[in-house]
């Protein structure tokens, strides 16, 4: 299959292949667009870079804030007959202001040390982080150990026009490099070269096109959030001791429903922020994701970092034909790997497994014929376990109520290995686990019977051993 554009290298099958000339394609005819020029671009080989000016801005107000709301706010504050209240008179003034003027000295000056002491550049295949000042540092990193690069503009930074670019690194939780903050336009060119060099490219190819895939729409994302059984169960039991609460007078139970509340605006009010605005768009580098409401990221996800798939449907979504799609990418990890684990909110069920093929080149993981397992009901009577497999990727489907469907490509898989508990061995069963990387994606056929488990076991391990022989990838960025 065709490897993607000119100067895109060996990224296996593209998503997104736009038309051939140089760099992308011929300059379309018609009249210049109005707007304002494009931004010069800004290279990162040459010479040392800093964050952006206003970065001491909001270090200063940041440290403001925090005293302020420690205790700064008690110098306004003043006796009266009615206890104590905020009392703006010239005295109270003038002793805020004698307070807190040094304490805004020190934060600027804070302020600009956290701009001042970090540089950074591009040398050779490394990116190389200059902080501190009396004390330099310098750390340089191979970029051919990104992961990932994200754009992220939190709520109080968009103000200023400012973005995060965020550089996961292989190596474990703490390998991130954060750039906090750049100017828009500096921190998504940064980002394009950072991609485009470890793809192993030039450092100014242009950054590659895209195709808009898919867009998720506030409404279905609302009510997909509220037809869960256990947000639908908290509404029952908020209005229930609501009612009981106003119709007995017991303040009590009014106070009980607070933990209530909490748990459904955790369990619908935080997707909602997250995933508002969700798009989906296929390019050459990878799905790349733009979604947030209060902080707005834009994620690329390549499809060689994708280790495995989950296809959730919970029972009130099938009438309605929706699913979400869930991955373990390689590279985030911890809290990281929490927040960027969704390929998709809400999409139709076609579509998720349209976007399965595209993660997976060459699978077609709703095909694979799935054997249930002959006596899994004894250990789980409410659930469902089946598994299948072909020459390309292991399947996995268990749950009755909330179907999951889990796909690994055998080249992904790390190792193969079974369990069996005290009561599996009792029952005869035993469970396979194909493993890939930590993440939310663990691939397992449960509660089979030792036999078939062993071979289960040995077809895997063999598929396995076969597909990463022929895998095509390299240790670049987006293979």
């Amino acid at each position: 299959m065709n490897a993607g554009p000119p100067g895109y290298g060996p990224y296996g099958p593209p998503f997104f292949r736009p038309p051939p000339g140089p760099p992308y394609g011929p300059v379309p005819y018609g009249p210049v667009p109005y707007g304002p020029p494009p931004p010069p671009p800004v290279h990162f080989s040459r010479g040392v870079h800093r964050l952006h000016v206003s970065t001491a801005v909001i270090s200063a107000l940041s440290v403001l804030v925090i005293v302020f709301v420690l205790g700064g706010y008690t110098l306004l504050l003043g006796q009266t007959a009615d206890g104590v209240e905020v009392i703006l008179t010239p005295r109270s003034i003038a002793r805020f202001l004698l307070i807190m003027m040094p304490v805004a000295a020190v934060a600027a000056i804070i302020g600009f040390w956290t701009w001042w002491s970090l540089k950074f550049h591009i040398s050779g295949d490394d990116l190389v982080v200059e902080t501190g000042i009396v004390r330099r540092r310098n750390r340089r990193v191979p970029l051919s150990r990104i992961q990932a690069v994200d754009v992220v503009r939190p709520l109080v930074t968009r103000v200023f026009g400012l973005a995060e670019v965020r550089v996961e690194l292989a190596g474990g939780d703490q390998a991130e490099t954060r750039f906090r903050y750049l100017g828009r336009s500096m921190a998504e060119q940064l980002r394009a070269e950072l991609l485009a060099r470890a793809a192993g490219l030039p450092g100014h190819t242009p950054e590659a096109p895209e195709q808009p895939y898919w867009r998720v729409f506030f409404g279905p994302l609302l009510g997909s959030q509220l037809l869960k059984l256990p947000v639908i169960g908290g509404l029952a039991l908020l209005v229930a001791l609501l009612a009981f609460g106003v119709v007995f007078r017991e303040l009590g139970v009014l106070a009980a429903a607070l933990p209530v509340l909490l748990g459904l605006a955790r369990g619908v009010v935080a997707p909602l922020v997250m995933h508002t605005g969700f798009k989906a768009a296929l390019s050459p580098d990878g799905l790349r994701l733009r979604y947030g409401l209060m902080e707005t990221r834009m994620q690329t996800v390549p499809p060689g970092r994708v280790q495995a798939v989950r296809v959730v449907e919970p029972l009130l979504w099938r009438g309605f034909g929706w699913a979400r799609l869930d991955v373990t990418v390689a590279g985030y990890v911890g809290d990281r790997q929490v927040l960027s684990s969704v390929l998709l909110p809400v999409a139709p069920r076609r579509v998720a497994f349209h976007l399965v093929g595209l993660v997976f080149p060459g699978t077609n993981a709703e095909a694979v014929r799935l054997l249930p397992a002959p006596r899994s009901w004894l250990r789980s009577p409410f659930g469902r376990s089946a598994a299948g497999t072909d020459d390309a990727v292991f399947v996995t489907q268990r749950g009755r109520l909330c179907r999951r469907l889990d796909v690994i490509p055998h080249a992904r898989a790390q190792s193969v290995r079974m369990t069996s508990g005290p009561l599996q061995r009792l029952l005869g069963l035993g469970t396979v686990h194909v493993d890939a990387p930590p993440g939310p994606v663990q691939v397992a056929a449960e509660n089979r019977e030792l036999g078939e488990a062993r071979a289960i076991v040995e077809s895997a391990a063999g598929r396995a051993h076969r597909a990463r022989a022929t895998d095509q990838r390299t240790d670049r960025w987006a293979t």
